[in-house]
């Protein structure tokens, strides 16, 4: 998901994400959701969570960290 993306959603839920990375914006929406806050931090690439709007680019950007 792009960035601009990522800000709308933030801006719904109320979030400022002036100067916020990515991955910092992400956690801070999985906060507000209630939801662990854990983009980008998955172990060996592996994820359990069957449904997440995110888990796609949280496994690129966990492969991408680990490179």
């Amino acid at each position: 998901m792009h960035i601009q993306e990522i800000r709308t959603i933030a801006r719904e839920y109320g979030l400022k994400t002036s100067r916020a990375s990515k991955i910092d914006i992400i956690r801070a929406i999985q906060r507000k959701e209630g939801n662990f806050d854990c983009f980008a931090t998955p172990a060996d690439h592996f994820c359990d969570q069957k449904i997440c709007l995110w888990k796609e680019d949280c496994l690129d950007s966990t492969q991408k960290k680990a490179s």
